[in-house]
This record gives C-alpha cells, structure tokens and sequence, in this order.
C-alpha cells in the first residue's frame, strides 16, 4: 500500500456570489501521508476552510466549481474526488474521511442526543449493524474521547455538555467509523487552554493507535509546533511556503510567514512593551500611586432552586470571597477556565450583575449599595467590551447611530454634528477610516467589529474598561494589532484595563500584574513576570504547562 493516502495537484475553487466570482483557492498542490499531521495555518478568508470543504465535496455544487485541479485518494487505483458521484461520495466521507467543524454546538442537532448522532452515523456507513451494537459501538467512541461515565452521557442532549465535551463529542462521531483522514477544522479555537492541550493529546493518541492522517485547519503556531509534521501557509486562496514543520518555524522564507509569527504575542518585540511600560509610569507616576478599583470580599451567588415550589435548595458560587487591587493606568489579567467566574467578576464590577456580599470601590466610591438609577453616573467611566462583537452590535443600526446614542444619554457634544465628530475621532483611534460610520456590523470582519466594540467604550471617555476575551477568536496578526491599540489607549488616556482572557501568551505581552481564578476564588496574583516565571499555586502552573509554545 502507498505510503501516500491524499494528493491535492493545482486545486481551484470558484465561489460565485451573484455576478461576481470569489477565487478562494488558488493552484494549491499538497501531499498528506498515512499517519501524518499535516497543518494548514493563515488566517481567516485564506482559503483554508474552503480547501477542506473541497476535499469533502460539502460546497453547494450551485455555486461552487473547480476550474481546474485534482483531488486523489492514493489506492492501488487512485480515485479522484472530483469525479465522484455523490452517492459513492457519501460511502467515503465518514468512512475513509471524516470532518470536525469548528464550532459544535452549530453542527450538532440540538433536539437529537449525542448517542443518537453518533448511532446514526454508523448505521449509514455500516447498516450490519444492530441498533445495541451501534449502541455498545457508540460508548466505546465517547469512551475513547474520554468523556466521563460514557454509558449515562450517551443519552444527554448538546446543551448539557461544557464547549470541551461537544468537541469530543464531535471527534467521537468523527473517528466512530474508523477513518483514513480526519479533517479538524479549528478544533479548538474556543477552548480554554488545558481543555485544549486534552484534545490534542487526545488526537495524537487516536492517530497513534489507528494510524490515521490528519489534516489540521488552525491560525495558532504553537499548536502547529506541538501537532504537525508538515505545515502549508496559505495566504489568499494560495499556499505560499510549505515544508517540515521545525523547517518553517525555525527559518521562514516568506514574508507573509514571518509576519504571521512576528505577530505572536511571545515573538512581540519586548522591548515595544518595556518602553511603553516606561512611558507611562513616567508620565503617571502620581496616579499610579492611587487605586482605582479596589474589591474586598466580592460574592456573587446565584440559588439553584427545586422542587415544585422552587425552594433554594443551593448555591453556584460564580465569584467567591474575591478581593483585588487594581492602581490607576494598570493592566491587570484576570486568567482562568471556562466557568471560573471571570466574566461574572467583570459584570458584577459594572453592576451588569447583583452582587450578594462584599464591596466594589471606584475611585474610593462604593458601588454595590448604589440602585440603577445611583449607578448611572458612573457608567460613562466604566465601560465593558465584550467578547463577541457581533452579538454585543445591533445588526439593525449604522456605527454612527451605535456610537452616537451612548454619548447622548451621557450628555456628550451638544449636537448630533459634534457627536458624529467624536464618533469620527474614536474611530481613528482604533484605526479605522471615518466613512465606515455610514456600514452596518456584518459589513466588516471580526477584527473590525472588535475595533468598533472598543469605540464604542472610547466614545465615553471611560477611566476603566473591563475587556472580556476580546482577543479570543481572531487571528494571530489581527490580535497583535488590537492588544498595540489597547496598549496605546492605556499610554495616551491614563487607562485603567481588567483584561479577561485564558491565553496566557497573550497575558504576559500586555498586562503589568495578573490574577489567577478558579471556581470562583482568587487563587494567585502578583506581577505577570513573577506570576508566569515563578507560580505558586498548582493550578497556576497546570494553565501555564498546557500553554502550546513555539519552543
């Protein structure tokens, strides 16, 4: 048998949208052995997607076609994808290749349980088997992908597992049937980070025991350094450098290649962050003295009640006996699991949850006795910026209209000119051109939209920003380009940040201390450089041991 499973020779893939033809892939040419990692790394609109799809044949056939190219399976008798009727496609996906798409929730059916999906994939591509074998075959799988108590989990439906477990849902489903191939779509983009080093040791094992290649879909060079064998960049629908992966990493030839890695947090010039460090305790030195925001005992519980007249019967203690010190113009990271409380600590800062104990001071101003109509002075100087900008905008209004209203419920400018002006400037300061104010949110790309969520914080001259995973999901030289905003902001307006986040690479390039969070507690803090060179606690050093690392 070929050494050689798949071969992709000079692919094109025309998307045509109306009269227009989108070239999303470009002559890409790639070669994927048996038992080999193969990445595909750029970022988002590369084309890397698109390639995946293809070689699944998933796209639309009505608006999809490949003007010239090759996709082969290497058996004694190459098949060639492109060629295949679809009902003989169908025998090949699942079967000899299978996919994970990158978000689980969207490609599990919520009214269906997991064991039901995954059942009904194996009897399609093996109908010998009985409903209980497909069962016993179906624990096996959730067995193999670690999911705990595999024969009572079975029968839960997606939305009562964590973002972790219906990813390893998706790969059970995916490897249930054996396959030659498996395609993971940015599998775990969204993952807390020890969640995210289990499913790659996970897939490393699966690919171990079964002799499985993998083709890779991600825009994070450490798990690349931790995952692949061979690594392709694509840029624009092209692959423009390819090789062993230690060879690109190490020594990249093109310089798309060396921006992409320039563009990681731990490649960031240090010296960048140390001389704007510098400036600003320099030109803030008074200030720095003062604290901002002091937090003395925070709880925020929330009662899980049962019974048919709802009695409390318990407590989630989302954030739990937390006390935090945060000086004026610092960056302080807030870093934990999925659940830890993180988010909830943020609201609860700007009174967007009721606190059940403790004490918040802004400013040497207690907040949390305040009533809404108390608190709404201070809401023009603390300001949150959400993870998810496209669902924090309204779809409905312009950016002009989303920027303008929160400056005329504060009173900011006198006219709607003067605002529209202020909007133009807050615009600017995130680099983005003053005529974007007449689009709609879907009309820019995520890193635009994150962009915009920050203005919309700017326009209010806030003091202090709690900035919730506003990194997350973007791709490596976008996020570079929002953390240098952030960090200017902070050096121009005296900013006071609490940066919210599980990547840790991200936590040691912006901010100046950090606090580690777990169920609820504050289980670490102190300076960045001390916290991540030297941790304490043991969970501090799990997060910081799972973090994927170029070295």
């Amino acid at each position: 048998m070929s050494k050689l499973f798949l071969k992709i020779d000079q692919l094109r893939t025309h998307l045509e949208t109306g009269k227009k033809v989108v070239k999303a892939v470009e002559d890409v040419s790639l070669e994927i052995n048996r038992g080999e990692t193969f990445c595909l790394v750029g970022e988002s609109g590369s084309g890397k997607s698109i390639t995946a799809l293809s070689i699944m044949k998933l796209l639309p056939a009505s608006i999809a076609s490949h003007p010239s190219g090759s996709i082969e399976l290497m058996d004694e008798n190459p098949i060639s994808i492109l060629d295949v009727k679809e009902d003989d496609m169908r025998d090949i996906r699942g079967s000899r290749i299978a996919m994970i798409f990158q978000e689980p929730m969207n490609s599990l059916n919520p009214v269906y349980t997991i064991g039901e999906q995954i059942i009904e994939a194996l009897q399609i591509h093996q109908p010998e088997l009985s409903d209980q074998q497909a069962r016993i075959k179906a624990i096996s799988a959730l067995d193999d992908v670690q999911i705990p108590n595999p024969e009572q989990r079975i029968d839960e439906y997606p939305h009562r597992l964590s973002g972790g477990q219906r990813q390893r849902v998706m790969i059970a489903m995916a490897l249930a049937c054996e396959p030659e191939l498996l395609i993971a779509d940015e599998p775990t983009t969204a993952l807390d980070v020890t969640v995210q080093a289990e499913i790659l040791s996970l897939m490393k094992d699966l690919q171990r025991r079964n002799n499985m290649s993998i083709l890779f879909i991600t825009h994070d060079f450490g798990v690349v350094a931790q995952m692949a064998h061979k690594l392709a960049v694509m840029q624009l629908g092209k692959i423009v450098e390819q090789g062993e992966v230690q060879t690109v990493l190490k020594n990249p030839q093109h310089n798309y290649t060396k921006q992409l890695l320039a563009a990681l947090p731990e490649n960031l010039k240090q010296q960048h962050r140390a001389d704007i460090q510098a400036e600003i305790k320099q030109s803030q030195a008074e200030q720095r003295d003062r604290d901002l925001i002091k937090i003395e005992n925070l709880k925020v519980y929330f009662p899980i009640k049962k019974g048919v007249f709802r009695h409390t019967v318990d407590h989630v203690r989302a954030v739990d006996d937390v006390s935090l010190t945060i000086k004026q113009g610092e960056i302080m990271a807030l870093v934990g699991e999925s659940g830890c409380g993180k988010t909830t600590l943020g609201r609860a800062l700007l009174r967007l949850e009721d606190t059940t104990e403790g004490a918040f001071y802004y400013n040497q101003h207690e907040l949390t006795q305040l009533s809404q109509k108390q608190v709404k002075p201070y809401r023009q100087e603390l300001q949150f910026i959400f993870q998810d900008p496209m669902s924090s905008l309204n779809p409905r209004l312009n950016i002009a209209t989303t920027l303008i209203e929160p400056m005329k419920v504060h009173g900011i400018g006198n006219n709607k000119h003067e605002r529209i002006v202020l909007a133009e400037q807050a615009l600017e300061q995130v680099q983005l051109k003053p005529e974007f104010l007449w689009r709609y949110p879907h009309e820019f790309s995520g890193g635009q939209r994150q962009r915009i969520g920050i203005a919309r914080s700017l326009v209010l001259n806030p003091k202090f920003i709690v900035c919730d995973e506003v990194t997350s999901a973007l791709d490596v030289s976008v996020q570079a380009e929002i953390l240098d905003i952030l960090l200017k902001l902070r050096k121009d307006f005296g900013l006071t940040l609490l940066f919210i986040t599980h990547n840790i690479s991200v936590v040691e390039y912006i901010s100046d201390k950090i606090a580690v969070m777990y169920k609820g507690k504050i289980v670490e803090k102190g300076d960045t450089d001390q916290v991540t060179s030297s941790p304490q606690h043991e969970y501090t050093k799990q997060l910081l041991a799972a973090v994927p690392r170029l070295h």
